[in-house]
């Protein structure tokens, strides 16, 4: 079974409302495989299909068939192909399924539905009248109660494993009991063998307890050959690459195909890994921003080894990847549109602690810092904020005017071979950051940026990050593109490290990311955020929303790794993904950490990677709910329209929530 669905917003927690969270109605066709959770989607979300509402019936009329409407076994796989409704047919992620019910109170009566005729497994219990009458509160109870008269599931092939699994909703309060009851009653009437299917935490905890063979969600995730982490289209030269460090040429008209997802890239046409990542990687919130096609296809370099150097045409779509050959000829031109930043104040030189800034402060001191300076208000007491202050844009400003950077900038970029050269921009941009690296501190800057860190921090150590006024904004998130400097303890340090911050607004991925965007490098002001740093037991990144699904609005995505962060964004190993529903209150895991070290800080200041023990579960249950909470409360307090990328941190029983910007899908 997959996720809930909906594409209606109900008005209060009605039928409806619970109704189309139910997953385990199985698939509408239709287009987006979701692959990537292992789900099938509900038909409550296609109106045209299905019209549920508070004024509306409970069950809609089926579509008329010669067949049976239900069998009690299924003896043959012609049997089970004749009841079957297919998900994403003629494609690598087809997945035949069949509904089923157990009536209870007739001896455990299996019926196994003519699945096309039946949308939903209500509409089999009210038109053959089993259950006259039944009221909202009944049909509830029958999707979730621990005690009731029928138990609805589906039983599916499973192509990856190869085998068949049966399952139920993920908000279903299965207890051991009626799990036997479900295996017991099924096992006979098939005429193969067949595995139980977990759809979330509980159910995995309750087939344990049963000692059942049981398939998790992640499993069968481990098993698929193609997760598609951005859909769309793009046509360039396809090449295949051991290493973006070693690639130094790579350009905007370049399909990369790579083992795994890298720490930082410079603008592509579209991306292919042959690893598996996390989704909140920063390469991959880049290709979202880019609106670039982004895929994990297994033995990529293989497959995709005769298009090595040709001009392709690469689409990504929820159900497989294509890649054909094209006439670069006729490749559109599309020029980046022009794009305005916001316009930094620099009237304001004053450093700023982090509780006295408000989102109005953005013009001084970023979107970053200033929206970490309202949720330092907001979120107590289901969160904190790590301390700290802002460095104004002011401030970097005169520096860099005084190292005469704008001019030399200007210079290099009226040259024709910095134009047209990658490498020579890497080479200019390198010796850009050491003029800024290298400089002598102000003095009278570098005394205030340390009283107060003695002041206001106790000299603890701290994170010294970018919040420019080109990154965290609707449309171009900017996330990795900038230095952040972790764990800086000894006072000479700090300023070279605020100068390493500033010096990154020439990052050679940073400058590319401008250029393809639109966006002209002299609008460009870096302010600074030293931050306290924290020593996170887990950490990670979450989005306010299902990432692969804008309507799942009720979901919360996270990802984590144990210790610091860094390693989640950087997306080189799988994180553990987790997936909140607060309809279903159900955890389904997609990925355990795949880490077996972490990153701690170290008491002589940056960060050492140490072994982790034992076990690669992260989060527990009551963590997961508690962070889709706060990310919650995160998207209010920012104004509760956009969906929020949040970075958090868990020390002990305390949240903390380190960044929060919009969360930009570049999907199309």
């Amino acid at each position: 079974m997959g996720s809930p669905r909906a594409s209606f917003r109900p008005a209060s927690s009605s039928l409806p409302a619970l109704l189309a969270a139910l997953s385990l109605l199985c698939a509408a066709p239709g287009p987006g495989a979701h692959a990537q959770t292992a789900r099938k989607p509900s038909p409550y979300e296609n109106q045209q299909q299905l019209r549920i509402g508070d004024d509306a019936p409970a069950s809609a009329p089926d579509a008329p068939r010669a067949a049976p409407p239900s069998a009690g076994k299924i003896e043959n796989r012609a049997e089970f192909d004749r009841l079957a409704r297919v998900y994403n047919p003629g494609t690598p992620l087809e997945m035949p399924h069949v509904l089923f019910v157990i009536d209870r109170e007739r001896a455990n009566r299996l019926y196994f539905l003519d699945t096309p005729r039946y949308a939903l497994h209500e509409n089999f219990v009210r038109q053959r009248g089993l259950m006259p009458g039944m009221d909202k509160a009944t049909l509830i109870a029958q999707y979730k109660a621990p005690k009731r008269r029928f138990l609805f599931g589906t039983l599916s092939w499973q192509q990856d494993l190869p085998g068949y699994t049966y399952e139920f909703w993920e908000g279903d309060r299965l207890t051991p009991e009626l799990l036997r009851l479900a295996d017991a009653t099924l096992r006979p009437a098939f005429y193969d063998a067949l595995r139980f299917k977990t759809n979330s935490t509980l159910h995995e905890e309750t087939a344990r307890q049963t000692g059942l063979a049981y398939v998790t969600q992640e499993a069968l995730l481990r098993e698929q050959t193609f997760l598609p982490l951005n859909t769309g289209r793009a046509q360039g030269r396809l090449r295949i690459v051991a290493s973006v460090d070693d690639t130094p040429d790579l350009s905007p008209t370049d399909i990369v195909v790579l083992d795994e997802v890298p720490a930082a890239l410079p603008p592509v046409a579209g991306l292919v890994t042959q690893r598996p990542s996390t989704l909140l990687s920063h390469v991959n919130l880049l290709a979202k921003g880019w609106r670039i096609p982004n895929a994990y296809v297994r033995d990529a370099v293989a497959a995709l080894r005769r298009h090595d150097g040709q001009w392709v045409e690469l689409t990504v779509a929820g159900d497989g990847y294509r890649v054909t050959p094209a006439d670069p000829s006729a490749a559109p031109e599309r020029p980046p549109a022009a794009r305005t930043l916001p316009k930094p104040d620099l009237s304001m030189r004053a450093l700023k602690p982090l509780d006295a800034l408000a989102a109005r402060d953005s013009r001084h001191c970023g979107v970053k810092a200033a929206n970490l300076g309202a949720l330092k208000k907001a979120l107590p007491p289901l969160a904190g904020v790590p301390d700290g202050f802002c460095i104004p844009f002011a401030q970097y400003a005169g520096f860099i005017a005084g190292l005469d950077i704008p001019g030399r900038v200007a210079a290099l970029e009226r040259r024709a071979d910095f134009i047209a050269d990658a490498n020579v921009r890497r080479a200019e941009l390198a010796a850009l950051r050491r003029q800024i690296e290298q400089a002598p501190p102000d003095a009278e800057l570098a005394r205030a940026w340390r009283e107060l860190w003695q002041a206001r921090l106790q000299g603890r150590g701290v994170f010294v990050r970018s919040s420019s006024n080109s990154e965290d904004l609707p449309g171009f998130s900017g996330a990795g593109l900038y230095t952040t400097v972790p764990n800086v303890t000894q006072p000479d340090a700090l300023a070279r490290a605020v100068q390493a911050v500033w010096a990154s607004v020439y990052n050679f991925e940073a400058y590319e990311a401008r250029r393809a965007a639109g966006i002209g490098h002299d609008a460009v002001a870096m302010a600074v955020l030293v931050q306290q740093a924290v020593p996170s037991d887990s950490s990670g990144v979450m989005i306010t929303r299902d990432p692969f699904d804008a309507g799942r609005r009720f979901v919360t995505y996270i990802s984590a790794k144990r210790g610091l962060g860094i390693k989640v964004v950087e997306g080189k190993r799988q994180a553990e993904q987790v997936m909140y529903s607060s309809w279903s209150k159900a955890v389904q895991v997609l990925s355990r950490s795949a880490e077996d070290t972490q990153l701690v800080a170290d008491t002589a200041g940056g960060v050492r990677e140490v072994p982790i023990g034992d076990g690669r579960q992260v989060l527990d249950d009551a963590l997961v709910a508690r962070l889709a909470a706060v990310g919650r409360k995160v998207k209010q307090a920012l104004g509760g329209s956009a969906d929020q990328d949040i970075e958090w941190a868990a020390v002990g029983d305390d949240i903390l929530v380190l960044q929060a910007r919009p969360y930009v899908d570049g999907s199309r």
